[in-house]
């Protein structure tokens, strides 16, 4: 709900405030675009962690709902943990 707050009050803040450098380095690996913006902000990564949760882009006039933001969040957590667990052995 946190993010889904902040998406929609703060989506120019810097995105390092709500994810942590690993989360973000994921999201940018995941992300479709060729291009990423040159500051990454709450609103491309809640829009990058709806994306891991099925969002559909073309749908832009619909908001981002905190079903599939959550779904995207457990994706997120397992792909950092994964990502932890390989870099330990």
């Amino acid at each position: 709900m946190q993010l889904t707050y902040l998406h929609r009050t703060l989506p120019s803040a810097p995105a390092i405030e709500i994810l942590n450098p690993l989360q973000l380095r994921i999201l940018k690996a995941k992300s479709p675009t060729p291009k990423l913006p040159k500051v990454l902000t709450v609103s491309w990564a809640v829009e990058a962690v709806a994306r891991l949760g099925g969002y559909l882009e073309h749908r832009s006039k619909t908001p981002i709902g905190i079903q599939v933001l959550w779904r995207g969040w457990l994706k997120l957590h397992d792909k950092s943990e994964g990502w932890q667990l390989a870099r330990e052995t």
